[in-house]
Formats: structure tokens, C-alpha cells, sequence
């Protein structure tokens, strides 16, 4: 298979943006494509404002800058991603939609191109069913943010070629990544161990074990992770972290990956986490909060 020389990424939401931004830095020529055009207006500051922190640190020169931010396109038109070698779709977690991305972007894009999923725990067999090209569909987990986290979990379809995965391999370590395989099962490898954890927290907070901050506290100083459990799925959205509960439930079917009754509530409720200013946390400004202004 020859050398990825452009990419396409759907979806420009944090992920798709920082995956965007890790393929500009790294040479390669980049279609970041959403049919939101304000997002991707936002995506495209996001990604220039990334890369201009390098410079700023001293980690990256000017004009390679320039270089980086003169390889990133972006477009709402699917047409847009027919050069495209590689395309990632980083769009929400949902098996349909998904599906019909995938079904979409195979009529466009150029016959020896890789499919790739972003999916953190949806079957890439079934997604892969939606295309004519089964054997050229993986799974390429970024954690997030991409740009930061070291980690890329690769996952084979059933129909998975060894040239498809090896290319996808060589892709992310060409991003600097440590690449870790799984088979494909609901949750794969990070989030089949991760998210029964946030949901446990959950229940411990629903039934009054602890309070969000003890639970948080403990895991961080007992066990020596960085965020606590509930902190970090208000980090992930509570949304992704539901439907990904579901996903294990629905894929494993055992009652232990039911989702927790008040993250289900919270999800109901609006309260997603910190992309909507409250979750488990509330991070809004509230009067205290705001410094009053000097009086003259």
C-alpha cells in the first residue's frame, strides 16, 4: 500500500480537530470536513492556536508553522476527500450514524483508501458491513486530547487486511504514538476496563456511599490517577460515557454493565459535563466566583 500522503477527518469536534492538528504537524496534507461551518471556523482557529503555542514555547519554528497550518483544508463537501488516503471519522458515538458516514464517504473517496474509526467501543465489523471495502475499515482509537495523550488503540474488523492495519500502525507512529491491539469486542481494551469504573462511581455516589468529592479524592491519592472518576467523565461528557455503557451492555449482556440510574438522570437533565458548564461539577461562574470591579 503506498506511503499516506493526505488524510481526511469528519468531524471537527475536539477530537477530529486535534487528530486534524497532529496530521498537519506531521506533514501530511489534511481535509478536515463537517457540515456545522461555524465548527469548523472554531476548529480551524483551535488547531492555528495549538500550533502557535508551540512556537511560542520554543518548540517549533515560524515557518514551520506556516507549513503546518498552509497543509490543513477544510470543507463541508464529502466530494472534498476523493485524494484522500486515509480518512478518520471522529463524529458522535453512534453505530447509525456512523454507519451512514461510512456508507456515504465510500462513494467518494479513491478505491484504495483506508476507512478508520475513531469509535471508542462500537463494532468495527459492523461499521465496515456499510462499505464495499470491509478489508480496508479499522479501528483507530485516539485518547483525548490527540494531540497530548500517547496512546492509539488499533482495532481489526473481522475482514481487517494485515496491509490495512500495518498502514494504520505505521500512521500513528508516525504521530509519535504508542500503539496498543485489540479484537473487536464492545469497549475494546480502554473503555471495557474504563467506563465500568466511572459507572461505579455512579453508584457509589447515588447510593450515598460518598460524597463526589471523597469518591474523586480517593481514587486520585488511594490508587494515584490523575483526574477522579466522576472529574474525568465530566471531562469526557457524560453523554459518551452513557452511550458507551450502553454499548458494553448491550454487547456483552451482563447486568453489570447496566448504566448507573443517576448518570442516565444527569444525562436527561442536560448535564453533560464540562462542555455544558455542568455534570457532576458545576463549573459555571457564579456571583461569588466573579471578582467585583474596582469602585472609583
Amino acid at each position: 500500500m503506498a506511503e499516506t500522503k493526505t488524510v481526511g477527518v469528519v468531524g471537527s469536534g475536539q477530537m477530529g480537530s486535534g487528530i486534524a492538528q497532529l496530521a498537519a504537524l506531521h506533514g501530511l496534507h489534511v481535509w478536515l470536513l463537517d457540515t456545522d461551518p461555524d465548527a469548523l471556523s472554531k476548529a480551524r482557529k483551535s488547531v492555528a492556536s495549538n500550533i502557535h503555542r508551540l512556537v511560542s514555547k520554543g518548540h517549533l519554528s515560524q515557518a514551520a508553522f506556516n507549513d503546518a497550518v498552509g497543509r490543513l483544508y477544510c470543507t463541508s463537501k464529502l466530494e472534498e476527500l476523493r485524494e484522500a488516503d486515509f480518512v478518520i471519522e471522529a463524529i458522535v458515538e453512534s453505530e447509525d450514524v456512523k454507519k451512514k458516514l461510512f456508507l456515504e464517504v465510500d462513494k467518494f473517496v479513491k478505491s484504495s483508501a483506508i476507512l478508520a474509526s475513531n469509535t471508542s467501543s462500537i463494532s468495527i465489523t459492523r461499521l465496515a458491513s456499510a462499505t464495499s471495502r470491509p478489508s480496508q475499515v479499522i479501528g483507530m482509537h485516539f485518547m483525548n486530547p490527540p494531540p497530548i495523550m500517547k496512546l492509539v488503540e488499533i482495532v481489526r474488523g473481522a475482514d481487517t487486511s494485515d496491509e490495512t492495519f500495518y498502514a494504520t500502525r505505521a500512521l500513528a507512529e508516525r504521530f509519535g504514538k504508542t500503539v496498543i491491539c485489540s479484537q473487536d469486542f464492545s469497549g475494546f481494551i480502554v473503555n471495557r476496563i474504563l467506563m465500568p469504573m466511572i459507572n461505579e462511581a455512579f453508584h457509589t455516589l447515588y447510593t450515598g456511599v460518598a460524597t463526589k468529592e471523597d469518591i474523586d479524592t480517593g481514587m486520585k491519592l488511594g490508587t494515584n490517577h490523575p483526574m477522579g472518576p466522576l472529574e474525568l467523565a465530566d471531562f469526557i461528557g457524560l453523554d459518551v460515557c452513557l452511550s458507551i455503557m450502553k454499548v458494553l451492555h448491550a454487547g456483552l449482556g451482563e447486568s453489570k454493565y447496566a448504566p448507573c440510574p443517576l448518570l442516565v438522570q444527569y444525562v436527561d437533565a442536560g448535564r453533560l459535563g464540562r462542555k455544558r458548564g455542568i455534570g457532576v461539577y458545576d463549573y459555571r461562574k457564579t456571583p461569588e466566583q466573579v471578582k467585583p470591579s474596582a469602585r472609583l
